[in-house]
């Protein structure tokens, strides 16, 4: 966010919120905006007695103090003012900054740090500052429709909606889009990725935004929509995560998030209402695929635990230890491999798919007006419900983007077959009892496993929706593919996937094959029984 609308944003964001929250006051029983505040406040106040006690903590928690003290004996309007006051916090907090200069220095320093870690494995190639700058972006491959993309930057707002599997990927994403020649893109990045006080500063101005997601209360998630619906109406191009946080399982997302999602209608319909020049918003579905996932382990054991099925968030994964990060970098990338961001064509609010000149296209590929979508007698208007299910629609259409623009690696296909034998020779075996035994056999043979490959491939290219394959793939060379993702696997995590000994395979980390192997679901693959 540029300093010039810092202030802007949050007046705005503030009233807005306000002005809701007073507006279903109009059709609840008395007592209701009492009941918001009271609410806030004990969110808030659970919050903090888990939180550590520094001095802020305990500045905030006399704040909430007073507040509940004045909530006793407060009338209508005084509720309004301390529930004001909340919003006005809240936006504070999330409210994101945008600098020009760091945003130059960043173009420089992110390339060129980690040039160097790309290349670190290999000496003779660490030559100049210029190839060190160079170097990621010769290892970011940036396909799809990248030119429809850039095209749209003229007629409307952007909002890139991408895949979600490494804390790496904001940092990636934002700069291939840098490459690609689009501006910043204003997001939401969780707290805890601002506790290093470097990572922070870039963050911070290059259009980040504070996501506490310790924080519950419904007016804070109110001040996150709105904050994201306001940004989009100002002309700033955003990215969110549909999924929320980074798939754990290691699948393509499918069940997507839909809170932060309807902003960009709301957005669509605001600017149409204020009757703007460039009223549309365009939503860029968008993949990152990786053959190596830094956090894969942290991420898969979170999935399989209890405390998977209740933790939101993951302080402590891979990406938190510099070690682990500089190892992941030195011993994958130096591979010359490619980090594959791959952009689907783009669509409308609505999920129906934009041409080249942004105009809404029916199933028949017919140019249709969206803002009948929002129109009485040729009005705009809001309607709750209405709106749900055209953010519904959007979802689905997200969702199928996903799978169609999804990028296959050679690990996720040779993972796939490896734990296709696994299943297959243990059958009626529990899952997760399959992952801890191991089952009847440690190893299959490499004959076994480039015969299930070549099937596996075999089916995924007679697929109705199928998914995208890089070049290797493609050519089909069975034994090229087995052999690259067996390297892989044994390179970077604290135990390997699969190790090849002699003429036989043993799975290893059965865990991390079925994350690698979960990259297909969600296609109609044949059953492992076959």
């Amino acid at each position: 966010m540029r300093p010039e609308d810092r202030e802007r944003i949050q007046v705005e964001v503030t009233q807005r919120v306000v002005a809701r929250y007073v507006e279903m006051s109009m059709n609840q029983p008395e007592g209701f905006m009492q009941t918001v505040v009271n609410d806030t406040v004990y969110h808030e106040m659970r919050r903090l007695d888990r939180a550590t006690h520094n001095r802020k903590a305990k500045h905030t928690i006399g704040y909430y103090q007073d507040v509940r003290h004045k909530l006793l004996s407060g009338s209508d309007a005084d509720q309004r003012r301390l529930l004001e006051g909340m919003a006005r916090r809240f936006v504070a907090e999330v409210v994101g900054n945008f600098d020009e200069r760091v945003y130059r220095l960043s173009t420089t320093m992110i390339p060129t740090g980690l040039g160097v870690l790309l290349n670190a494995m290999s000496p003779k190639r660490l030559l100049s500052l210029d190839h060190f700058r160079s170097s990621l972006a010769n290892q970011i491959s940036i396909q799809g429709a990248t030119s429809q993309v850039r095209g749209l930057l003229d007629r409307g707002t952007l909002v890139v909606v991408p895949t979600h599997s490494s804390n790496l990927d904001s940092i990636i994403l934002g700069y291939a889009v840098y490459l690609m020649g689009i501006p910043p893109l204003v997001y939401g990045a969780g707290l805890n990725l601002f506790t290093n006080p470097l990572v922070s500063f870039f963050m911070r101005n290059l259009g980040a935004y504070r996501v506490d997601r310790y924080k519950t209360a419904p007016v804070y998630k109110e001040v996150l929509k709105e904050y994201a619906t306001c940004a989009s109406e100002m002309g700033y191009h955003q990215l969110f995560f549909p999924g929320g946080t980074r798939s754990r399982s290691g699948q393509v997302e499918q069940r997507l998030k839909k809170g932060l999602m309807g902003t960009s209608l709301r957005a669509f319909i605001a600017n149409h209402i204020a009757d703007k020049a460039r009223p549309n918003i365009y939503i860029v579905p968008c993949t990152l695929s990786y053959k190596l996932v830094l956090e894969a382990e942290t991420l898969i054991g979170d999935h399989l635990s209890e405390s998977g099925k209740a933790r939101f968030i993951i302080d402590d994964d891979e990406f938190s230890r510099p070690k682990r990060l500089l190892n992941f970098f030195s011993n994958l990338l130096s591979l010359n491999d490619e980090i594959i961001v791959r952009f689907g064509q783009p669509m409308d609010v609505f999920g129906n798919p934009v041409d080249e000149r942004g105009e809404s296209l029916d199933p028949q590929g017919r140019p249709l007006d969206a803002r009948t979508y929002i129109s009485r007698d040729g009005v705009p208007y809001f309607d709750d419900q209405r709106d749900m299910e055209y953010t519904n629609e959007l979802s689905h259409s997200i969702a199928g983007a996903y799978l169609r623009e999804n990028v296959l690696m050679n690990t996720n296909v040779v993972a796939r077959a490896l734990f296709t034998l696994l299943r297959r020779a243990n059958p009626g075996v529990d899952l997760y009892r399959l992952m801890h035994t191991g089952g009847r056999s440690s190893s299959f043979t490499m004959a076994e496993l480039h015969t299930e490959t070549e099937h596996l491939l075999t089916a995924l290219k007679k697929l109705p929706v199928r998914p995208q394959l890089t070049a290797l793939l493609q050519r089909g060379d069975i034994q090229e593919i087995v052999n690259d993702a067996l390297t892989h696997f044994s390179i970077y995590h604290t135990q390997p996937a699969a190790t090849r000994r002699g003429d036989h395979v043993f799975h290893q980390d059965r865990k991390l094959l079925y994350y690698y192997s979960n990259r297909l679901e969600g296609y109609d693959l044949p059953s492992v029984d076959r």
